[in-house]
């Protein structure tokens, strides 16, 4: 399981180490991919093939006639980045990538459960902030004790 808050450099070549907690379980190669609300997804190449079957069927062979679902499939497979972990725990953020969620020198690495997501420190610190405000009542409604 992924779990925890790490902040770190991203070199000049666009290379970021991840945590050493995480390294054992990812293993030599990661999918990057376009995250939602501003981060980056990387998923083990094992739970991106679980993703890719959940992403491309909607209880049919024939996901691909839904409009919606294109969209989304080219969002998350268009863009998404095969990449391997070096000796040392580095990866590379593709440009592309990297200006999507704004990084710069630094980035906030999440561990979240089957996932990892990576962060501009600076959207990290919003999101924890409007989170730890709402956290009672997303407990309270992920828990279907009411409504909000």
């Amino acid at each position: 399981m992924l779990i925890g808050e790490y902040i770190h450099t991203i070199d000049a070549k666009n290379r970021m180490s991840l945590p050493a907690k995480f390294r054992k379980e990812l293993g030599k190669k990661v999918i990057i991919t376009p995250g939602l609300d501003q981060c980056l997804f990387i998923f083990t190449s094992k739970e991106w093939v679980k993703v890719s079957k959940k992403l491309s069927d909607s209880n049919s062979d024939l996901s691909f006639l839904k409009a919606d679902q294109r969209s989304f499939n080219r969002y998350m497979f268009g863009r998404a980045a095969e990449a391997e972990v070096d000796s040392i725990g580095r990866i590379l953020i593709p440009e592309f990538l990297k200006e999507k969620i704004g990084l710069k020198n630094t980035a906030a690495i999440v561990g979240v459960e089957d996932r990892v997501e990576v962060w501009s420190e600076q959207a990290w610190s919003a999101q924890k902030e409007v989170v730890e405000k709402q956290a009672e009542q997303l407990a309270e409604k992920l828990g279907g004790g009411g409504a909000m």
